[in-house]
C-alpha cells in the first residue's frame, strides 16, 4: 500500500512539473524583439513587418516586438548585447556581426520569382541625365546607403575596386543617405549624380517597389517609374540578406523560431505577400556558410582601408 502511495505521489509530482517543462524557454524569454535594418522609411517598415510580428506572436506564444533600427550598426550592437533576439539583416550587416564576434545563426531568406535567393548591387542615374556609363561619373557625387549596407556600400566598393575603380578617388564626393529609399530620393532631388542600391530582377528593384507604393516622385510630386532611371553598373550575384537569431537562445526556442519562419509563406500567405510586396515565392533556409563570400568581401574592403 505504501508503495502505491509513493508511486501515486511521484506521478502527481510529475504531472505538476509537466506544464513547467512544457513552458520551457518561455520562462526565460517571456517576450522577444525583432529588429529590422533600415531599407525604407519607418512608417513603411512598420506596415510591412507588423503582420509578420503578429504571426510570430501567435505562433511562438509570446509577445514579439518590432524594432525599426535607425541604422545597421544599432542592429549589430543590439544582437551583440542580446537585446535583439531576431533581426532582418543585410548580408554585410550579418557578416559584420560575425566579424565582430556576435554569435548569430541565419534562419531564412527570400526566394525570388526567378527561383534564386540573391540580388545585385547597382548604381543608378536618372535616365534624363547625360550619364550613360560608369566612366561618365568620374568626379561626380555618389549617394551610398549605410556603411554596413551590402548593395549600398560594401558591394560597390568591392566590385568597383575589382574593375579598377576606387570609390573614394573615382567619385568627387560620396555620402551616406541612411536608407535605400533615401539614397534614391537623394538622386531624385539632385543631391547626388548617382546612387548605389539593390536590384533583384528587371521587374523587381528598389525603384519599382517605391513606384508601386506611390513613394517614387519628383521634387514637384509627380509620379516616377522605373524607366526614369538607368543602371550604369551591376555587381555579381550576392546572397539575399537573412533573418538571423541569437545562437545563445535555447535550442527549443531556436527550433520554434526556425519552424515558424519556414512555415510563414504558407501559414499566412497574405502576411507574407505584404512583407515581400507579393514579389517573392517563399523562404529558404540559410546558414553562415552561405555568407562566407560576403565575409570575404568585407575583409577585402577592410584591408583596402588600412592601406589608405
Amino acid at each position: 500500500m505504501l508503495g502505491r502511495i509513493i508511486l501515486a505521489f511521484a506521478f502527481a509530482i510529475a504531472l505538476l512539473t509537466v506544464p513547467a517543462r512544457a513552458q520551457g524557454w518561455r520562462d526565460s524569454y517571456p517576450a522577444l524583439t525583432l529588429a529590422v535594418v533600415p531599407v525604407e522609411n519607418a512608417d513603411t517598415t512598420i506596415k510591412r513587418f507588423t503582420p509578420l510580428v503578429t504571426y510570430l506572436t501567435k505562433t511562438l506564444g509570446v509577445p514579439v516586438t518590432l524594432s525599426v533600427a535607425k541604422d545597421y550598426a544599432s542592429v549589430i550592437e543590439g544582437q551583440k548585447n542580446r537585446t535583439i533576439h531576431i533581426a532582418r539583416h543585410g548580408p554585410a550587416s550579418l557578416g559584420q556581426s560575425v566579424m565582430n564576434g556576435v554569435l548569430i545563426q541565419p534562419i531564412v531568406t527570400w526566394v525570388h520569382p526567378a527561383g534564386n535567393h540573391g540580388y545585385h548591387s547597382v548604381i543608378y542615374v536618372l535616365a534624363s541625365s547625360p550619364y550613360r556609363t560608369l566612366d561618365d561619373l568620374k568626379g561626380k557625387t555618389l549617394a551610398l546607403v549605410d556603411p554596413n549596407s551590402t548593395s549600398g556600400n560594401q558591394a560597390p566598393r568591392f566590385f568597383l575596386k575589382k574593375a579598377c575603380y576606387d570609390v573614394d578617388t573615382f567619385f568627387g564626393e560620396t555620402f551616406y543617405a541612411g536608407s535605400h529609399e533615401s539614397a534614391v530620393n537623394a538622386l531624385i532631388a539632385g543631391k547626388a549624380d548617382a546612387a548605389a542600391n539593390h536590384w533583384n530582377a528587371e521587374t523587381d528593384t528598389i525603384v519599382s517597389r517605391m513606384a508601386a507604393k506611390g513613394t517614387l516622385k519628383t521634387p514637384q510630386g509627380a509620379p516616377m517609374q522605373q524607366s526614369d532611371f538607368r543602371v550604369v553598373f551591376k555587381s555579381d550575384l550576392l546572397p539575399e540578406g537573412p533573418f538571423a537569431m541569437l545562437a545563445s537562445l535555447p535550442e527549443d526556442l531556436k527550433a520554434a523560431i526556425r519552424a515558424a519562419f519556414i512555415a510563414f509563406p504558407t501559414a499566412d500567405r497574405a502576411a507574407f505577400d505584404q512583407l515581400s510586396d507579393g514579389k517573392d515565392e517563399g523562404f529558404t533556409p540559410m546558414t553562415l556558410k552561405d555568407y562566407q563570400p560576403v565575409i570575404d568581401m568585407l575583409r577585402f574592403n577592410a584591408a583596402q582601408r588600412t592601406r589608405l
